[in-house]
């Protein structure tokens, strides 16, 4: 707000921050109120706390909330379209089985967990997971193999793909907030991301497995959430190039940067524009859904009419994501216009930690507190916001403080997590085996992926 000048201290400002995610957590985690609600109701009172003028409040909360669903929302939702035409055409399943005969018996558990990095880019965790485990326990049956051997790395691939990598929506909603080049987030998620499944997920899961030798469930054997291979389904080197070419299209755009920012191409030039707008990422994804529609979809014998309905259904299940990403928006706007943010990065500056190393303790708090790695993801990064923009940081930095701050939303798993409740029950694990396998991975991924930002952040 132009006019506005904020009266209060330092610490005024920081006891209503607290008292605000306090109040949050609350009201998510006793009250059980929805985090949309939730955050909603939370920006409105800290606006008001802080003395910004009655008058404009409702400006600041649109703003915010616009400002952050303008870039989130269509790279959620063309995503959450690709994703659906790849799951329902079969190609996860397809690509597992020929990852599986290519990598050998032995190697099953490896060539799952790299199908599942790779379905993990467009597909969310929920679906991805539901996707995978047919065949992750069709495999572990005919092999007569303890089910968390197979099962595990492709959950974790799923996780690492979801916290880290846009377009999923924490990962893109953080990006927007600190300043993130999407392209450069990719591609920083993704050395990231990589490294620690091996190391967290499938590394892991070699002792796991015969740790807590569980057997295969029946749940998925038959019922609702079976998934019956479809007619026609497209080979894997399909499917791999339907997944790599929005990829290819954002990692050309940000190439294309990179020689305008050195000089040795002319922003000017009508090639270059072209080339740079089909590679910005709303529309290296409209792209790639357009040529998933026709690879996956006509070509395969399906009518317009169910295209059009696969595109439908992908978009019903994410606009709870989108709408808790745009309130977590708002709730940055007021830290910002109310002058908390401010405050936050001096307090942050006085700790004597590092900036990364705050921002993955703030998130790691949060995630622990009310069990949403987006919640988590979205408050960290807003309260980290102003230190960031002030730090200077260049691109790949700020892609390494927001795998940071996305590595501290995913740890500790415990029972406030809607993923923690899924995997367990789907694999028939009791609540203390989930907690010494699927919460030590969860932690694992956080701690490996938050030494990787922070070694990337060292280098650049």
């Amino acid at each position: 707000m132009e006019n506005f000048t904020q009266t209060l201290t330092a610490p005024v400002l920081l006891g209503i921050a607290a008292a605000a995610v306090a109040a949050l957590l609350f009201l998510i985690i006793v009250l059980r109120l929805h985090a949309f609600v939730a955050l909603v109701l939370i920006s409105l009172l800290t606006a008001l706390a802080t003395g910004l003028p009655t008058g404009g409040v409702i400006g600041v909360l649109t703003e915010g909330f616009g400002s952050t669903l303008a870039s989130v929302a269509l790279l959620v939702g063309l995503g959450a379209m690709l994703g659906r035409l790849v799951e329902t055409s079969g190609g996860a399943r397809v690509l597992a089985e020929t990852l599986v005969a290519r990598f050998g018996e032995r190697r099953a558990p490896l060539a799952l967990g790299i199908a599942s990095l790779l379905f993990g880019f467009p597909i969310f965790f929920d679906a991805g997971l539901i996707v995978m485990l047919p065949v992750v326990f069709a495999v572990a049956r005919r092999l007569n193999e303890p089910v968390l051997k197979y099962g595990l790395p492709a959950a974790g691939a799923f996780s690492v793909m979801h916290v880290f990598v846009p377009p999923h929506p924490g990962a893109v909603a953080a990006g927007n907030l600190l300043g993130a080049d999407i392209g450069t987030l990719i591609l920083v998620g993704l050395l990231v991301a990589l490294p620690t499944w091996y190391l967290s997920c499938y590394l892991f899961v070699l002792w796991a497995g015969r740790r807590f030798p569980l057997p295969v469930p029946e749940l998925l054997s038959g019922g609702p959430l079976s998934v019956e291979a479809p007619p026609n389904p497209p080979g894997a080197g399909t499917v791999i190039a339907i997944l790599l070419l929005p990829l290819l299209l954002i990692f050309g755009n940000t190439g294309l940067n990179t020689l305008v920012t050195y000089n040795l191409v002319s922003a000017d030039a009508a090639w270059v524009q072209t080339l740079r707008l089909v590679g910005n990422t709303p529309v290296a994804l409209l792209i790639s859904v357009l040529v998933a529609a026709v690879v996956l979809g006509t070509r395969r014998g399906r009518s317009r009419q169910a295209i059009e309905r696969l595109l439908e259904s992908s978009l019903g299940p994410i606009a709870s994501v989108v709408l808790i990403t745009g309130a977590g928006g708002m709730f940055g706007g007021v830290l910002r216009a109310s002058g908390i943010g401010d405050a936050v990065a001096g307090s942050l500056q006085n700790l004597g930690i590092p900036l990364i190393a705050a921002a993955f303790l703030v998130a790691a708090v949060l995630r622990v507190a009310q069990g949403s790695a987006t919640v988590a993801l979205l408050t960290a990064a807003a309260l980290v916001q102003p230190a960031v923009a002030a730090a200077g940081f260049n691109s790949v930095e700020l892609a390494a403080m927001v795998v940071a701050t996305a590595a501290g939303s995913v740890v500790l798993s415990h029972v406030n997590d809607s993923g923690f409740w899924l995997l367990g029950r789907l694999m028939n694990m009791d609540v203390p085996t989930t907690f010494k396998t699927w919460t030590v991975m969860e932690t694992l991924i956080g701690l490996v992926g938050f030494a990787l930002a922070w070694l990337i952040l060292a280098v650049a």
